[in-house]
């Protein structure tokens, strides 16, 4: 009993580390798909509870984060060598800032909830892009305008505020095109995620 729960808990941890790891193909939503079998099912949950697609959010993750689970902004340096802090307290897959964050946990009640574990940071995109389809009444299909709003927030895309940011429009722009690659991508794979493990095991 001993040796099966020491290759237990080894099997535990070594399949936590590969969780946590950038994908190897992050431009091919199948391949990131086949690889983490459980970020499918994070996915698959978010669009069942918030009705989001399921490419939206994971085109706006590759952008947030690359999909690292502790990605932060970069530290700021003052003389070009003592650290005054980031830019921001954006932090994990979704760079979800931490009053929005508390916001997120406050209304879904999910106090064990972490910006570091896919799952939880796939439900806050899910939640932000729900909201943002209510308060500015944006398709939770138009990866172009939900980019928008997640990075100016709802009363900065109110204000158009990003008009003035000619490289947000850049980078949400490429959100857009990867977001539309991503659906083509998985409607060519979701009947084979859909199997479950006995079928593909068997019948390959």
């Amino acid at each position: 009993m001993t040796l099966f729960k020491t290759l237990f808990l080894a099997c535990a941890l070594l399949l936590a580390g590969c969780a946590t790891a950038p994908p190897e193909d992050p431009e091919n939503l199948c391949n990131i798909f086949k690889e983490n079998r459980s970020w499918y099912k994070a996915a698959k949950n978010t669009e069942q509870k918030w009705g989001v697609p399921v490419h939206v959010p994971m085109a706006m993750m590759y952008q947030e984060s690359g999909f690292k689970h502790n990605a932060r902004p970069p530290m700021q340096y003052w003389l070009g060598f003592i650290p005054v802090g980031r830019a921001s307290s954006a932090y994990g897959y979704a760079q979800a800032k931490t009053l929005t964050w508390e916001d997120y946990v406050r209304e879904t009640k999910r106090r064990r909830a972490r910006r570091s574990n896919f799952a939880d940071a796939h439900d806050f995109m899910g939640w932000f892009i729900y909201k943002t389809q209510q308060v500015n009444g944006v398709s939770k299909w138009d990866a172009y305008n939900q980019y928008l709003n997640y990075h100016e927030g709802w009363g900065g895309y109110q204000r158009k505020t990003y008009n003035r940011k000619a490289w947000l429009i850049q980078v949400s722009k490429r959100v857009d095109t990867r977001a539309k690659r991503y659906a083509g991508q998985y409607r060519q794979c979701k009947e084979d995620l859909e199997r479950g493990w006995f079928s593909r095991l068997f019948f390959g």
